[in-house]
């Protein structure tokens, strides 16, 4: 087959379930001199900041901010609630289910692990049954992301706070949305979350480097009892600032603050509950291309029930080599660039090749998920990798309003 004329010229398209696409407006409001942290502007502008955070994540209670990854995020609330030899239950769909619990094993706690698997949601009632053995109440946390980035199961959180209060367990309910904030309808306050973390880097639109941990009343009891936590680690003092360094134990992350004050604006100008029903379309528009392309060859979505799949990212699955093959083609021939399927296999694994992933989250509009639906379309046509017909005229339907 005689390869196309290379189309890549131009804006590339990171389709990738993060770092996601970065709205100019954060970019130019990042692209300035290093400004003053002991006085003015970036100063004054903290405290609203915080506030426009906790709006986000629907919480009246406290934030802290960290110069660091989701990694740092999810040590950080454990190093202020977790001790060692404290027991944490961790229910994982996914790789970064399971990573959290390693992050908690490396600082000294024993971790359970209820693994359900790559394709299914939280099973409540095997929950509900390692709750109920737990007499003692040694289980301290449950440690529940609420999107896996690597598989896109979408988790019930509300239904994880129902079965620990109908069990009368006291474990501080901890839910990771480092995919999800932003993306698919959280609200912490309302559904029980006692510690919420997430990444800067997805929903929140903003290049990575900034992570947050928020906590409620129920987890600051818990920090109050701690033996000890360290310095840098301590959400107490960030929370409570009444010096600029305090916000982030030393020097701030000053260029990810504008960017993060802009990309803040913008949330709220749009309205949360606009940007959750944009990402709720803009998602069953993936899906509705996904099921078409399903319906012949070995193409398929890794989550088959359209409850438990989230608006912010789609895991798929292609026959080994395909999906590397379709990345490839894609990102050499037109610039865009599709996620690789982390997690669902080794590296090293042939079976490796066999999936890829979609992210749809923060900055993504409906013109921008039609080209990426299109450029896998072109992309399976060239590659002759099999799938079925009238994708993109079910995702068009969707988004006109038809479907």
């Amino acid at each position: 087959m005689t390869p196309p004329t290379k189309l890549a010229q131009g804006r590339p398209y990171l389709a990738i379930p993060g770092p996601s696409v970065i709205p100019d407006a954060v970019l130019q409001a990042m692209h300035r001199p290093a400004p003053n942290i002991y006085a003015g502007e970036l100063v004054a502008m903290m405290p609203g900041l915080v506030a426009d955070l906790k709006r986000v994540a629907r919480t009246v209670h406290q934030v802290a901010m960290y110069t660091g990854n989701g990694h740092a995020a999810w040590e950080a609330a454990l190093a202020n609630t977790i001790r060692p030899g404290d027991k944490v239950l961790v229910p994982a769909t996914g790789r970064f289910g399971l990573s959290w619990g390693e992050v908690a094993a490396s600082l000294g706690a024993d971790v359970q692990v209820l693994d359900f698997g790559k394709q299914s949601p939280m099973d409540m009632e095997r929950i509900v049954d390692v709750l109920r053995a737990d007499k003692a109440h040694e289980i301290k946390a449950v440690l529940a992301v609420h999107v896996d980035t690597s598989t896109s199961i979408l988790n019930d959180i509300p239904a994880l706070r129902a079965v620990l209060d109908d069990v009368g367990h006291p474990a501080l309910l901890m839910a990771d949305c480092i995919a999800s904030l932003g993306c698919d309808r959280f609200e912490m306050d309302a559904w029980g979350v006692d510690v919420t973390v997430t990444g800067c880097q997805k929903g929140l639109m903003v290049p990575p480097g900034m992570s947050f941990v928020f906590f409620n009343d129920r987890a600051e009891a818990v920090r109050a009892k701690q033996n000890r936590v360290s310095v840098y680690w301590d959400w107490t003092p960030r929370a409570y600032a009444e010096q600029f360094f305090q916000y982030h134990a030393g020097t701030a992350p000053t260029h990810h603050l504008y960017g993060l004050r802009t990309a803040l604006d913008m949330i709220h100008q749009e309205g949360i509950e606009q940007v959750w029903a944009r990402h709720a379309v803009l998602a069953r528009a993936v899906w509705a291309a996904c099921e078409s392309w399903s319906t012949a060859g070995s193409f398929a979505m890794n989550v088959t029930d359209a409850r438990y799949r989230s608006n912010a990212v789609t895991a798929l699955r292609l026959q080994s080599p395909n999906a590397t093959a379709l990345r490839d083609w894609v990102e050499d021939q037109l610039g865009l660039t599709l996620g690789i399927g982390l997690g669902m296999a080794a590296p090293g694994d042939p079976a490796w090749h066999g999936f890829f992933r979609l992210g749809h989250m923060g900055h993504v509009n409906g013109h921008m998920i039609m080209g990426v639906l299109g450029g896998i379309e072109a992309g399976m046509r060239h590659l002759d990798i099999e799938h079925g017909a009238g994708a993109l005229d079910a995702a068009a339907d969707v988004i006109g309003g038809l479907a």
